[in-house]
């Protein structure tokens, strides 16, 4: 991110980098780097996934409990499973189906 955002500052920090060479550096590699668009987008993919994947598993281990798919779905749709943890996600739809 430093090479792509042309941030001096943070290349100097590694031992043995001085300014002219982490100018250097960012010269010779930034047309070779992504852009800061893409690294973002490749954020938001890879966040999707892991959300994605939590309910998964948060939605097998409700199932592993003895709750039916559609009781679980119903579920999911009343609680806020994004950017939460497996742990959050069931712990979050117990209440919800405790109740």
């Amino acid at each position: 991110m430093a090479i792509i955002t042309n941030d001096v500052s943070k290349l100097v920090k590694i031992p043995g980098i001085g300014a002219k060479t982490a100018q250097r550096m960012i010269l010779e590699l930034k047309d070779k780097m992504k852009t800061v668009e893409a690294v973002n987008k490749d954020e938001k993919v890879a966040n999707a996934i892991v959300e994605e994947e939590s309910s998964g598993e948060a939605m097998a281990a409700l199932q592993m409990l003895g709750y039916n798919r559609r009781e679980i779905e119903k579920v999911f749709e009343k609680i806020d499973t994004k950017g939460t943890g497996v742990e959050d996600i069931i712990r979050k739809a117990l209440a919800v189906l405790g109740r």
